[in-house]
């Protein structure tokens, strides 16, 4: 007997990841967060009974890169190895669009009318002073990466090598946006003791929605356009240097990495990473998988002396169990 949805719709056969064979509206109404992966694609509604495949097609859309990003959006397994950067570019540069251009002015304009429509006192005008300084925060995050990034990502795929930049400068120093925004919404639900009215609770929906899509969207840049970057800039310098890579080298580690081998080290368990690093469980899942790909490691006592050899961790700080 065929499974259905609530609504009549034939549900995803796979539990594992999205198919090219997979209807899009299937995909839909397994995850509804990809009708923003929709929009940010130009996929326009109506698109019937056709699979991810034909509409990629139709469209013109790099079919695996589609999938990779919706198949990490909704938590299930993706890969990297056919990743066209164009693509994910586009979709990256149209995410921020809808950010700085939607997202951030639909939340300020509701909860200036949540906090206004109540009290005219200081705290209101703190706490949208507040909004206003982690909305030019996020608007010179994403700034930086059309500015600088996504141009040298550009640049690269001509070719073309530079001195002055690495994709591990942005790795480095590339984290999510979002702590400043749960700042705000805690400080609703914990400490400003007002009525629960239904422009304020918009308010906070449209906050945490944010959120959501400004961590996957930090995911999606970290677990796909990183990794993908880094390869390409592996064959660019052995095609332009007259030499290749070595087999390993630390700085092949991104920071992040490091953080986490470093805290496997001390033994703690992925879920336990996830919570120190304020990042999800899966995240910290893929990381794993990568890093164990990367140095053909896959043992935490191996993983530890990989760290202890390498300088990541001092062998001093590891508790001996």
């Amino acid at each position: 007997m065929v499974p259905f949805t609530r609504s009549g719709w034939i549900m995803i056969k796979s539990s594992i990841k999205y198919l090219a064979t997979d209807k899009v509206r299937d995909l839909v109404e397994d995850n509804n967060q990809l009708l923003l992966v929709l929009n940010r694609f130009n996929i326009p509604f109506g698109f019937g009974e056709r699979t991810v495949c034909e509409i990629c097609e139709e469209k013109g859309i790099d079919c695996p890169t589609f999938l990779a990003i919706a198949n990490l959006i909704s938590g299930k397994r993706f890969s990297t190895s056919e990743i066209e950067l164009p693509t994910l570019l586009s979709y990256l540069r149209e995410a921020h669009s809808y950010i700085l251009d939607f997202r951030l002015p639909d939340i300020r304009e509701t909860l200036v009318s949540a906090v206004h429509q109540q009290r005219l006192d200081d705290v209101a005008v703190h706490i949208i002073r507040f909004f206003d300084e982690y909305a030019d925060e996020v608007y010179s995050h994403m700034d930086y990466e059309n500015r600088i990034v996504f141009p040298y990502i550009e640049d690269l795929l001509k070719g073309n090598l530079t001195k002055d930049f690495k994709i591990a400068d942005f790795a480095s120093k590339h984290e999510s946006v979002v702590s400043k925004l749960n700042e705000l919404k805690d400080i609703f639900l914990q400490h400003y003791a007002m009525p629960n009215t239904r422009m304020l609770n918009r308010a906070l929906f449209n906050i945490s929605a944010c959120g959501e899509d400004l961590v996957t969207h930090c995911e999606i840049e970290n677990l796909l356009l990183v990794p993908t970057v880094e390869a390409l800039e592996k064959e660019t310098y052995t095609t332009n240097g007259n030499k290749k890579a070595p087999a390993y080298s630390n700085q092949e580690l991104s920071p992040r990495e490091k953080d986490i081998i470093r805290l496997v080290a001390h033994g703690l368990a992925n879920k336990e990473i996830a919570d120190r690093l304020s990042l999800s469980f899966h995240t910290i899942t893929t990381y794993r998988k990568n890093i164990s790909a990367k140095l053909n490691i896959h043992s935490t006592a191996a993983l530890t002396i990989f760290a202890i050899l390498h300088g990541i961790v001092d062998p001093k700080e590891i508790e001996l169990k």
